[in-house]
């Protein structure tokens, strides 16, 4: 979702809540704009990122700009029983670019990541390349102005992980993103998704559902600070519930630059016991 965006975006609400029709006229007068045609610098919405929350953005890439979201370092930690795993991802990174003005196109790669295992006194760590995943989303209101927003995202992991890291298999899904603007300068984000998944035993594909809910306002000038429910449940109950509470911080450091930091701790036993990372997010 947006991040310090997320309090720019904020500002953009209560002036679609006063004025609704110039966001409207807004959007229009934008509609030309393509890959080739890019949107003016003068004409482009703030800043949006879906990092660093679970809760991805309802807004697009402007027609014609780019934008990489990408994680310094991702550490995650896990303890069940006896085993204690830690994972480790360098540099994993969404590509973006806008089409037009209500949609864009997703690269999601992972250059390095390791997974260290401990078991019984044994240390096993595997380590390579990651999946690549790729992503469209169409906004589907609320784009260049109003009180919400709207989109709709599908995407599909292609398998191109190494053999220990990745399960092998082609998976994909769909995400439905929606924003609000509250009273007292709050924004509140929230997504559903579905997936579909391969079981633990690489034997068929399972539906996932995924839900979240994020809430975000600006703290001081420039920084902004958000919490978050993220909940994912297997629909034919193969796996039990996954729940976590995710929380962070982010920084814009000009108009097209933005600094995060997040935090996650799982609420379940089948949930990672904690999470972290710190990122950028570059426009032009």
């Amino acid at each position: 979702m947006t991040t310090s965006a997320k309090s720019q975006r904020i500002s953009l609400f209560a002036a679609g809540v006063l004025l609704p029709s110039i966001g409207l006229a807004q959007e229009s007068s934008k509609a030309g704009y393509t890959l080739f045609n890019p949107t003016p610098r003068e004409q482009m919405r703030d800043l949006s990122a879906d990092r660093p929350d679970a809760t991805e953005s309802a807004y697009t890439v402007d027609a014609g700009h780019f934008q990489i979201e990408v994680s310094l370092a991702d550490f995650t930690y896990d303890k069940r029983d006896d085993v204690k795993t830690r994972s480790v991802s360098v540099a994993p990174m969404l590509l973006k670019v806008g089409l037009c003005n209500s949609v864009d196109m997703h690269l999601g790669l992972d250059p390095y990541a390791q997974v260290r295992t401990e078991e019984g006194g044994t240390t096993q760590t595997v380590d390579g390349f990651g999946d690549l995943v790729l992503r469209v989303k169409k906004n589907l209101w609320g784009n260049d102005g109003g009180d919400s927003a709207g989109a709709l995202m599908p995407y599909i992991k292609i398998p191109t992980a190494d053999d220990d890291l990745g399960n092998g298999d082609v998976e994909g899904g769909v995400m439905f993103p929606v924003s609000f603007a509250l009273p007292h300068d709050f924004g509140m984000a929230a997504m559903v998704m579905f997936e579909a998944l391969r079981n633990g035993d690489d034997t068929a594909h399972v539906i996932d559902m995924g839900h979240t809910i994020s809430l975000g306002r600006e703290i001081a000038k420039d920084l902004g600070a958000f919490i978050e429910y993220a909940g994912q449940v297997n629909l034919g109950g193969d796996e039990d519930y996954r729940a976590f509470i995710n929380t962070g911080l982010t920084y814009a450091l000009s108009a097209d630059l933005l600094f995060d930091v997040s935090l996650r701790f799982g609420l379940t036993n089948a949930s990672d016991d904690f999470g972290t990372a710190i990122g950028l997010t570059y426009r032009y």
